[in-house]
């Protein structure tokens, strides 16, 4: 069974797909974006954008009844490793022990044109 989830307090899919998707004991949330929902603006700059990432997907959880301590799997997109270290520090704030896996990949361009890009598997039992 798949159930979609869905809230206005992430950005809404700028393509087909869905914000996140439950199936069985596992939740999929797609690629998120520093794109602030409220008012649909890119954030500027690396700090804002991840922190921003991690807002908008703080929100799904929430919205899936679930939090960020059920995440078992992160992938991190960004466009320059010379970001890793800021990216890390941010991402790690939101984090606590056992922290979930994670890989994290240098890429050409993002949606936008922003600096990085998130997704994240979710195990809810």
């Amino acid at each position: 069974m798949r159930k979609e989830i869905f809230t206005e307090n992430a950005p809404e899919a700028i393509g087909p797909y869905s914000q996140a998707i439950e199936a069985g004991d596992f939740i999929y949330i797609s690629g998120q974006i520093g794109i602030n929902p409220e008012t649909g603006e890119v954030a500027e700059g690396i700090e804002a954008q991840t922190n921003q990432v991690m807002h908008n997907l703080q929100a799904i959880l929430t919205e899936a009844g679930t939090d960020v301590s059920q995440v078992v799997k992160f992938t991190i997109y960004i466009d320059s490793m010379d970001n890793f270290a800021t990216v890390n520090d941010i991402y790690g704030g939101y984090l606590s022990k056992p922290y979930p896996a994670r890989a994290t990949v240098e890429v050409s361009k993002l949606p936008k044109n922003v600096l990085i890009e998130m997704d994240a598997v979710v195990y809810t039992k």
